[in-house]
Order: C-alpha cells, then structure tokens, then sequence
C-alpha cells in the first residue's frame, strides 16, 4: 500500500469541487456533495476456498488502519460509525442520503473524521460487496452529515 499516495488523493479530494452530478471521476465516483476514491481494489475469489479471501479482507483492514493512524496524526481520533442502520432504513423504503445509503449497501462501518478546515468529513471504510467480488479501500470525502 502507498499511504503518501492515498493521503495525497485524499487532500486533493478535500479541496476539490463536488460534481454536479453522479458519475465517475479519476479515482471514483461523485455527486453532489461527496467523491468516493477507491483507494486499492483486490482481485475477486471466484475460485477461492475462502482462504485467499479471508487473508485479503484482513489485509485490507489492516490497510485501512495504518491510513488511519496518519489521518489520526492530523485530525485526531476518528468516530467509528457504523452504517448498519442506514442499510436497515434503506431496505425498509426510507430514501437515504448520499453517500451514506449507496455506502451501507457494501460497506459496513467507517472511520470518519470532520475537518473544519475543508468543511467536510472524510471516512475511510473497506467494500465487502460480496463473497466473490473484491475488496476496495474506499476514501469518501463529503459535507453531508453522517446520518
């Protein structure tokens, strides 16, 4: 992993313009205010034993971690929240805001950090979407409130 690389992407995004619409972006997606970076992508585990899958995961986390540990030196602690509710409330019809409901769909908590200075939050969370489909490190940088 290439933390002076991931941090770079991450300023950048806190001082970019938000899209005016959905789509993709150089390192993602965005919308109206939110970028989603995907920071690293695994391969996938189609024809995994579990193995590969449960050693990557782990790895990803500990990615996500070590990302965190430097965004903790410049911000301080992150929240942990857990997205959980928002994909609850999702499934049972409530429209949710962007990003937090696409997100809850595959991406169970976050660390998240506000930083005044950019008037944004920005989280970092690891996309489980599925037992055959990759991993990402996602970076989301936003000024929508976390739910």
């Amino acid at each position: 992993m290439d933390i002076a690389n991931h941090l770079a992407v991450i300023d950048r995004l806190c001082a970019r313009d938000f899209p005016a619409e959905r789509g993709g972006t150089d390192v993602g997606t965005g919308g109206p205010g939110y970028l989603i970076a995907e920071l690293r992508s695994s391969g996938d585990f189609s024809e995994d034993d579990g193995t590969e899958r449960e050693e990557t995961e782990a790895q990803y986390e500990a990615d996500r971690d070590a990302l965190a540990e430097r965004l903790t030196e410049r911000w301080g602690p992150p929240q942990h929240f857990s997205l959980y509710s928002v994909l609850e409330r999702t499934i049972e019809g409530e429209d949710g805001t962007e990003p937090w409901a696409g997100l809850s769909g595959h991406v169970p908590d976050v660390h998240l950090w506000r930083v005044p200075e950019a008037g944004r939050w920005v989280a970092l969370g690891v996309s489980r979407w599925g037992d055959e489909l990759p991993f990402q490190l996602l970076a989301v940088i936003t000024d929508t409130d976390p739910p």
